[in-house]
């Protein structure tokens, strides 16, 4: 069970230096952290001049504290007119600040007051995994892991141009200075990779020079003599970069448009091909759709994955209002009640151990979910205030107009086959003429994935689903989501969403009163008594097709290139298509992986630092199933 963020307590020093009570240690020097930024971190890397000429700039930080050497880094990037295209910056820190308090500690250096109040308007809730926040128009990438540096500088995917060893003292804080950390900064080393810290500690010296960095002594800020620099001599170059960048994305719902988007705000030129004659149409073309995350008292892949979705997505959906693109959707909050009393205690059990913050989960008892309802429940259960309904094809149409004239929409194209060449992939219609092509193909058409031979080994299932509409007049009871083995939505354009059913490898397109019939019991459930006025014969509704993966994750990567392969093969080590990458497998919850997904798959093709821990990103790769029995079922979801 994974420990909660205990966030960082202020304290002032009798100089009115930050401290840290915990660590009994100082935030940054005396003499000011604003010039021990700059001199140590920057000039120590050679920054800004390195990074001139370059695409992308990584950043890797092991402690981000109150964020002075990430403010002071961006404010010189920005100050630069030769910068690299972008700034790539990765922090770790165990004990992050709320943000009132990181307010607070701003407020010493005005001269960075603007990216400090952009900064903190993006700050995370103080939840453990990695968060990432896109700032400056997108330009600036920070990504933030909450929680140990020994347990997350292993789980990092990245290419590190230059590392702030920052921290508590040796002294204060081992742990930060140890050979384990070491060997983690040799491993994420791009070549020629720069290093610079205000610790010359002996240990640390010698731990450095022994995981593969050349170092020298300079002079040190303030009151320190001396400072350390370091230069790693080899490096790894494992992350592949397209330079073409263009890109076929198939599908225009939740994930192919997420994915498009991604790839246009880097840059990209992204053809997507779609036979419905506007986005949204297929699984995602649902009316209104829950967003919430799926937390667990073991904190396991599904709940970490979901959690992660989650907060990006909100990000997400922010960013694209600021933009002019406002998505049709409502954080009412959703309410998830235990299906009986074992579950309910178990929910409970999940919010005492984990101490989520309370604006993004907790625990409520039968009467204040029947107050949150508007309805007598005969349960209590899980309240995520921030959570809410989605109306999937206005998501999708804000994704494409975020991406401008980086995305090309090919509506209304019916794609038959896909050809690769010397020049790519190439998309061809049923008449054996090209719709479109390009050096990078994303399969994102949900259960059509299966017609494609390239794809056919993807043990992707299709789920009807069929969704009922119920008339409901405005203010009516429920005005927020409720979940119960199913879900109610607040009334939404004179119509209440209730559903869904979830009928593995049935194809069938007509609505079936028996299926309505499933939804007025599920319905029942949820809020006692609700369903008797609505006769299932007369209800109109909706049936989609979820594309469904055995183990309930997405498949989110490279396509593998072959059908079989010995089980013990390293997931690295298995041939893949070249340029062709899948994200499908959603089940029913395509609303909170989908921005996440479309930023992961992004970065996977343009060889940024990843935006999730290496494990989870191996729990999404579509060649897991080759080294493993796909278990029966799963997929569904309340």
């Amino acid at each position: 069970m994974p420990a909660p963020i205990q966030p960082a307590v202020l304290s002032l020093a009798p100089d009115g230096t930050p401290y840290s009570p915990v660590f009994d240690d100082v935030y940054h020097t005396s003499a000011g952290g604003l010039g021990q930024a700059r001199h140590v971190f920057l000039e120590g890397n050679g920054l800004p001049e390195r990074w001139r000429g370059r695409h992308r700039w990584v950043i890797i930080e092991t402690g981000f504290g109150l964020g002075l050497n990430f403010l002071a880094t961006w404010q010189a990037w920005r100050d630069d007119p030769a910068r690299s295209n972008r700034l790539d910056f990765i922090s770790i820190e165990k004990h992050p600040f709320q943000t009132a308090d990181l307010a607070r500690l701003h407020a010493a250096w005005p001269e960075l007051a603007a990216l400090a109040d952009e900064l903190r308007q993006s700050w995370p809730a103080l939840l453990p995994g990695i968060h990432r926040l896109h700032l400056d128009h997108g330009r600036v990438t920070l990504t933030l892991a909450f929680g140990d540096a020994l347990e997350f500088l292993p789980q990092l995917v990245a290419q590190a141009d230059a590392f702030y060893l920052d921290g508590f003292s040796p002294a204060r804080n081992p742990d930060l200075w140890s050979p384990a950390i070491f060997g983690q900064l040799a491993r994420l080393a791009a070549p020629g990779a720069s290093l610079a810290t205000w610790s010359v500690t002996g240990h640390v010296r010698r731990g450095l020079e022994a995981a593969g960095f050349g170092l020298e002594r300079r002079a040190g800020f303030g009151g320190k003599r001396e400072m350390l620099t370091g230069r790693f001599a080899n490096g790894n170059s494992s992350l592949a970069q397209d330079t073409s960048r263009t890109a076929l994305v198939i599908g225009a719902g939740v994930a192919g448009t997420s994915v498009a988007e991604r790839l246009a705000a880097r840059g990209w030129q992204v053809s997507i091909i779609d036979e419905a004659d506007k986005p949204g149409q297929g699984a995602s073309g649902n009316r209104a759709g829950v967003f919430r995350p799926l937390p667990s008292l073991d904190d396991n892949r599904l709940a970490r994955i979901t959690r992660a979705g989650f907060l990006y997505g909100r990000r997400h959906l922010d960013a694209l209002a600021r933009a002019g693109h406002p998505v049709r959707w409502s954080p009412t909050g959703v309410l998830h009640l235990g299906r009986d009393a074992k579950q309910e205690g178990k929910q409970k059990a999940v919010v005492d151990a984990l101490l989520p913050p309370t604006d993004y989960l907790r625990f409520v008892d039968k009467d204040e979910a029947s107050q949150l309802a508007g309805w007598p429940l005969d349960a209590g259960g899980w309240w995520f205030p921030g959570g809410g309904w989605i109306q999937p094809p206005s998501l999708c149409a804000a994704n494409l107009a975020a991406g401008g004239s980086h995305i090309t929409p090919l509506m209304g194209r019916r794609l038959t086959q896909l050809n690769h060449h010397d020049d790519g992939w190439h998309a061809m219609d049923a008449q054996g003429s090209e719709i479109a092509r390009a050096a990078v193909l994303v399969l994102a058409n949900g259960v059509g994935i299966r017609a494609l031979p390239q794809a056919a080994g993807l043990p992707v299932r299709p789920a009807r689903g069929q969704v009922s509409h119920l008339p409901a007049s405005p203010g009516s009871a429920p005005e927020v989501v409720v979940c119960r083995l199913g879900y109610v939505s607040p009334e939404v354009d004179g119509v209440r969403c209730a559903g869904a059913t979830f009928v593995a490898d049935d194809t069938c397109t007509e609505l079936r009163e028996s299926e309505h019939q499933d939804n007025l019991d599920k319905l029942d459930f949820i809020l006692p008594g609700y369903a008797k006025p609505f006769d299932p014969a007369t209800l109109a509704g909706r049936v989609g097709f979820r594309p469904a993966s055995p183990d309930r994750l997405p498949m989110v990567g490279a396509v593998p290139a072959v059908a079989a392969i010995e089980r013990t093969t390293p997931l690295a080590d298995i041939p893949r298509l070249p340029g062709l990458y899948a994200a499908t497998g959603f089940g029913a919850r395509g609303l909170v992986w989908a921005s996440l997904v479309g930023e992961l798959l992004a970065s996977l093709i343009d060889g940024d630092p990843l935006p999730l821990e290496r494990e989870l990103v191996d729990a999404l790769d579509p060649a897991r199933y080759l080294l493993k029995p796909p278990r029966p079922g799963g997929g569904g979801d309340e």
